[in-house]
């Protein structure tokens, strides 16, 4: 086997807050019908790539059922495998002592390459540009790179490289930098280099870039280079990243086009009837999912499978999740709603001008975003500001819920 493909899936991300309070972050929805672990799988079928182990953690079962044999993937035929490695003494404490905990595994495929991916980003890549890439220059360890906005550098591991894109210095989530060239997480190693310096260096907390990239870089010399990737990608880990990519599908064109016949995003497909559109129904820059019934109106939004949008409601500007129910006279603005969500009649999410931000998760909400949680329920003719984060367990004592509010 030339490559194995490690897809990083244990993340609970904690920025989305209530969305990932009952999921990891790459079984969250995305765009309607997929889920996030749809990219990075879909690239690797599609890069020829079929071989692939996913390091699951974090309440694994919602993922678990999506991945199943691999099937949509191409991923369940004879010479082709798809393993799910969960930690079997103990948590993995960091990107790289997951990949560091299965290395018996990895030793047992016999790898030539090694591609360690993240399995919470959206993308398209053809993985074997990289790894032809790899091979012309001699590197031990490639790593996928893209320029970012200098403001966002403190997210990031930011490296500097030279004309032959070697790397020459690595610095993980610096506060300012001079260079706003982002590692992208996604690693192509050596097979003997990646169990050589996994086991070298000890931290309890092993991960690549905190660790294993800076040590690499300082200890060795031509060694580490940088492939870098131009084209669309985005980290979806906060509420506004989320609802902003998810919305750039919508337009009429988008660096990312899901509607490519050349390079397909597969995913496990609800069997659900077609989409239903009542007379005197409006609607507008939209993705609607299979499923779904609407007798009102719906505007620059995003509705996954079996959504019903009741007569004279409004759904703007935002993402509704599977089987939520919106009644009558419904004016919904800027918000995301998990699934099986209940909305009343007469209801107002995203009421009013208050951009107040969220008082228990100042640095989660101040975009004016309105968060309801899975299976909530949401009283008729309530009002709820903007920057409003609601748990299903709610409890409300006004029918105006003023902005920044946190209701458990």
């Amino acid at each position: 086997m030339e490559t194995l493909a490690l897809i990083l899936a244990g993340g609970k991300g904690t920025r989305l807050d209530l969305l990932s309070n009952r999921r990891s972050k790459p079984a969250m929805p995305f765009a309607g019908k997929y889920r996030i672990i749809d990219f990075a799988l879909s690239n690797c079928s599609q890069s020829g790539i079929y071989d692939i182990a996913i390091l699951t953690q974090y309440l694994p079962l919602s993922l678990n059922e999506h991945i199943g044999s691999g099937k949509p993937w191409d991923l369940d035929r004879n010479n082709s495998a798809v393993t799910l490695l969960q930690p079997h003494d103990m948590w993995y404490k960091g990107t790289a002592d997951a990949v560091s905990k299965n290395m018996e595994f990895i030793k047992k495929k016999s790898p030539k390459y090694v591609l360690i991916l993240s399995g919470d980003h959206i993308y398209k890549m053809d993985y074997r540009k990289m790894i032809q890439h790899h091979k012309a220059s001699g590197a031990k360890l490639t790593i996928a790179c893209q320029e970012v906005d200098p403001k966002e550098v403190s997210r990031f591991g930011i490296m500097s490289i030279n004309r032959a894109d070697e790397i020459l210095d690595f610095e993980e989530k610096p506060e300012t930098s001079k260079s706003n060239l982002a590692s992208m997480g996604i690693y192509l190693f050596e097979l003997d280099l990646l169990e050589k310096v996994t086991s070298q260096i000890k931290e309890e907390d092993l991960d690549f870039g905190k660790h294993i990239i800076p040590f690499l870089i300082k200890n060795t010399s031509k060694m580490v280079y940088a492939y870098k990737f131009n084209d669309y990608w985005q980290d979806v880990g906060t509420y506004d990243s989320y609802l902003e990519t998810n919305l750039d599908m919508i337009k009429s064109y988008t660096q990312l086009d899901l509607y490519d016949p050349s390079w397909k995003i597969f995913t496990k497909s609800e069997e659900r009837p077609p989409v239903k559109i009542y007379e005197g129904a409006k609607v507008e820059h939209a993705l609607i999912s299979n499923g779904c019934v609407i007798e009102g109106t719906v505007i620059n939004s995003v509705l996954s499978p079996g959504v019903r949008v009741g007569k004279g409601s409004i759904v703007k500007d935002s993402i509704i999740l599977n089987d939520t129910i919106i009644s009558q006279n419904v004016t919904i603005d800027k918000c995301i709603i998990d699934k099986h969500v209940v909305v009343g009649n007469n209801v107002y999410l995203g009421f009013g001008d208050d951009l107040t931000p969220n008082k228990e998760k100042t640095e989660l909400l101040t975009s004016g975003i309105t968060v309801v949680e899975k299976s909530a329920v949401i009283p008729s003719n309530t009002k709820i500001g903007r920057n409003c984060r609601i748990f299903r367990s709610a409890q409300y004592e006004s029918k105006e819920i003023p902005s920044g509010s946190t209701l458990k």
